[in-house]
């Protein structure tokens, strides 16, 4: 068995009931797994109406094969497994008619770039889904994958007349 430690994140989907999130702690706490963070927003919803949670931690390659099948027998619902892919992060704001253009196939897109994930979405549409809306889109990027990502969420919004709101890019120190 290996001893040396990982860091891991575990995306999951969970149900929004009272003790949801602790059960989903108590297999990785039991089984070794040093939690380093939770970042758990009731406010915001997967497009099935779960709640989006990632948590981060640490564990050795073989404790954390044995906690992902823990959770997975505890019946949570897993998106993403493994070791932590994304070192970069990124919040974009999108307007426009999100929803008329099809905000599914939106994410899905900027998803297809390959160095990226949407890893949280907030959509306000104050004056209904047939007005124009705005998301925050939260993105984790591979390491030099956020300039790509953002290239590819800018292709998308020109073809859909969409605005884009992003940082400004920083200069080299």
């Amino acid at each position: 068995m290996s001893d040396a430690v990982h860091a891991y994140t575990v995306r999951l989907e969970l149900v929004d009931e009272p003790g949801e999130l602790l059960r989903t702690l108590e297999p990785i706490a039991d089984n070794g797994g040093n939690l380093l963070s939770i970042f758990h927003e009731r406010g915001n919803l997967t497009p099935r109406g779960h709640i989006p949670v990632e948590v981060d931690l640490e564990a050795t390659p073989e404790r954390f094969d044995v906690i992902v099948d823990a959770l997975r027998d505890a019946g949570v619902n897993i998106i993403q497994a493994g070791e932590e892919r994304y070192s970069e992060e990124v919040t974009v704001v999108l307007t426009g008619h999100l929803v008329d253009t099809d905000l599914s196939d939106t994410l899905s897109r900027i998803q297809e770039c390959g160095k990226a994930s949407v890893s949280d979405v907030s959509l306000s549409a104050p004056d209904g889904t047939a007005d124009i809306s705005a998301a925050r889109l939260r993105l984790v990027a591979e390491r030099g994958g956020v300039e790509q990502a953002l290239d590819a969420i800018r292709e998308v919004a020109d073809e859909k007349g969409l605005q884009v709101i992003a940082p400004l890019a920083g200069g080299e120190a």
